[in-house]
């Protein structure tokens, strides 16, 4: 979808485990990284050295070059290098991101190499843009792509599949604009819209070393703040709903909707809450409609809440009220009916007062530990 963009190049390569991606364009950066204490060395590089204007990004998939020290921040910036002298521009105008194994040391020659073939290949056509979305692929089934389009355009490429909870899973996005905005107002939306969307997908709760989401405006046409927000929230929440239906081994993915909490921080944190219960996703993952763990987890979200609260199941097979201010109303037989469908919605009403959140999630299966107890092999 990055073609759609005036302007943008792009392309990518996969070599085995090893993958090369790299966007060539010319803007304005906006940045949002993990929250986690340790972070990746090109995290480290980014916000050492990164300015406001941007001509190149360049991904490797396969190595996440976390924990890896000095060394790790060296290899990162021989990364932005490499592209900055192909660009013939400061080493400052180039991001770097990586997503993989934690703990090893890039094979920052192979990722030359490939960055050379890659960067001789880039275009500005769908072929272009799917190649870098696979090329960044790790555990990934499928690449994820957005795009949208009105006054201005938006399109954003990601991945992500397990290791998911932003807290800003493995997970990468980058998005790209035409619009005219200054980087401390885009900036500002995408922190509202990255804790509206990526950062409300989780998969398993893990919050990785290596989270980032990067924002590129081009300038070439003006928008309102709000526009623009409501264009980039539609966007980044396709790409945080492909991530989570794409979680390792997920066969359904849940939407968990919270209306009538006291506010929306208190309803997004319930919604989150049973997201990320492991007893609530092996439950779908079953078909099973144990309610229980739903109230259990809004009980210890540490939200305001009691027992006078309503909940429904629905998919595209119906919808079946569960539980009604408090009393158990369900028909086992069709809420199990409803749960054997590929995309379920968790409607949840607290009655507190007028707050609403969602939150994205997946069930969780065998799957799930054969892929990560395999990750490393």
């Amino acid at each position: 979808m990055l073609h759609m963009i005036d302007g943008v190049f792009c392309g990518g390569e996969k070599r085995g485990k090893i993958g090369v991606g790299i966007i060539v364009c010319e803007g304005k950066i906006a940045a949002v990284y993990t929250k986690n204490k340790i972070k990746a060395a090109p995290i480290k590089f980014n916000l050492q050295n990164l300015s406001e204007d941007i001509r190149g990004i360049i991904v490797n998939s396969g190595n996440a070059n976390a924990f890896t020290g000095e060394e790790g921040v060296r290899r990162a910036k021989m990364m932005a290098e490499f592209l900055a002298s192909k660009l013939n521009c400061e080493v400052s105008k180039v991001a770097v991101a990586s997503t993989g194994v934690i703990g090893k040391q890039l094979e920052i020659e192979e990722i030359i190499r490939m960055g050379e073939d890659v960067f001789n290949k880039l275009g500005n056509d769908e072929n272009s843009s799917l190649s870098f979305a696979k090329a960044i692929m790790t555990t990934d089934r499928f690449p994820k792509m957005a795009y949208r389009e009105n006054e201005i355009k938006i399109a954003g490429v990601a991945k992500g599949a397990g290791m998911i909870s932003p807290n800003m899973a493995t997970m990468l996005a980058f998005i790209v604009s035409d619009a005219d905005l200054q980087p401390r107002v885009s900036k500002r939306i995408l922190r509202r819209v990255v804790d509206r969307t990526f950062n409300q997908a989780v998969v398993d709760g893990d919050t990785s070393t290596n989270d980032t989401v990067f924002l590129v405006t081009t300038g070439e046409k003006k928008v309102s703040e709000r526009s623009f927000e409501g264009m980039l929230e539609r966007v980044c929440g396709e790409l945080a709903k492909q991530i989570v239906r794409d979680g390792e081994g997920a066969k359904k993915l849940l939407l968990i909707k919270v209306t009538g909490a006291r506010n929306n921080k208190e309803a997004f944190k319930a919604a989150k809450t049973i997201a990320s219960s492991l007893l609530v996703k092996t439950a779908f993952f079953g078909e099973d409609p144990n309610f229980g763990r739903i109230v259990a987890a809004l009980g210890y979200s540490g939200i305001d809440v009691d027992e006078r609260i309503s909940i429904a199941f629905k998919s595209k097979l119906g919808e079946v009220k569960v539980v009604e201010r408090g009393e158990v109303v369900m028909d086992e037989a069709a809420a199990r009916k409803i749960l054997s469908a590929e995309e379920i919605e968790v409607l949840i009403d607290l009655h507190k007062g007028n707050g609403k959140g969602c939150a994205f999630g997946c069930d969780l299966g065998y799957e799930y530990v054969r892929i990560n107890s395999e990750y490393t092999t």
